[in-house]
């Protein structure tokens, strides 16, 4: 009975993975937004985000778990983006240095500037779990629009974010 139960469960796991990884979300649409939120540390994150806002798509933009030492005169010239842009409509959040602490900076972002949608951008494999944290943090309050940016993960990359995933969504379950 016990290894019934066992290979049950592995089961579970093992198709739970495999729907992780051919469910990868894709790009948003074209919708307008109040906000847009980039998480940093993966390609293209930024660029997507920067496009997005010069094209009016949002008010306003946060780039989350950005480095202390980081200036937005840097970033400008980095990604070709107008000064101008970064002045107005870009803001740099430093204190994340997690999914779950990107999550809280962007929740207390979002009241602070009383906006009801938001667009996430971050890559693919990294979107549930982002998408998570960021609901559990705000709730029904705001709308959030997943915007994934398409990556070819490896299984390392995926795998490690599923366990991640789950690992994530059983803490809340018991409360942690």
């Amino acid at each position: 009975m016990i290894i019934r139960g066992f290979s049950f469960l592995l089961l579970l796991y093992a198709l739970g993975y495999a729907w992780f990884t051919v469910q990868l979300p894709d790009p948003a649409d074209d919708r307008r937004t109040d906000a847009i939120v980039v998480l940093t540390g993966g390609a293209k994150r930024i660029e997507r985000g920067l496009q997005l806002l010069e094209r009016g798509r949002a008010k306003r933009m946060l780039i989350s778990g950005v480095a202390r030492q980081v200036r937005p005169q840097e970033l400008a010239a980095q990604y070709h983006a107008k000064q101008s842009l970064f002045d107005c409509c870009v803001d740099l959040g430093r204190e994340a240095v997690d999914t779950r602490s990107n999550a809280q900076e962007v929740a207390a972002w979002l009241k602070r500037h009383k906006f009801r949608s938001v667009r996430l951008v971050t890559n693919d494999w990294h979107m549930p779990r982002a998408r998570f944290e960021l609901s559990l943090q705000v709730g029904d309050d705001v709308q959030l629009v997943g915007d994934a940016i398409q990556s070819s993960p490896n299984f390392r990359y995926l795998f490690t974010e599923y366990n991640k995933y789950l690992l994530r969504r059983a803490a809340v379950f018991v409360g942690i």
